[in-house]
């Protein structure tokens, strides 16, 4: 038997300061409680599509060494488009960047443009002068 003959006939409390909330701010009351924290940021970042990184070949490379050369001497501004690996998972993305070069640094294998940007030389994929 149950031990609630204490309190079974007893009316139910009701606040006088307060009036009593509705279902909706009942329930809202819990609506901020994630079970799963940082669940949808997992399911976007794995569903979120990186692309490989192209090989070019000597052909390639030559066109864009000798496009490079082209714009640095001409003043001219070009268009390269480069990979950028991801830093959370395998691939990355392809970026196109248009501006004059400033610097071509042998030594250190980057493309430094007027903005004071540094692209990789190994990661470019397309160089195009723009008239």
């Amino acid at each position: 038997m149950n031990d609630y003959s204490k309190i079974i006939d007893h009316p139910h409390y009701r606040s006088r300061k307060r009036k009593p909330m509705s279902m909706m701010q009942r329930a809202a009351q819990f609506s901020p409680f994630a079970a799963l924290s940082g669940y949808d940021e997992a399911v976007n970042e794995t569903t979120r599509v990186t692309k490989s990184k192209r090989l070019l070949d000597d052909d390639a490379r030559n066109d864009i060494d000798r496009t490079l050369r082209l714009a640095l001497l001409s003043h001219n501004p070009v268009s390269i488009t480069y990979y950028v690996p991801d830093p959370s998972k395998p691939g990355g993305s392809y970026i196109t960047f248009t501006g004059c070069i400033h610097q071509v640094d042998m030594l250190e294998d980057v493309v430094i443009m007027d903005d004071g940007s540094a692209i990789l030389l190994y990661n470019i994929t397309d160089v195009s002068l723009q008239e």
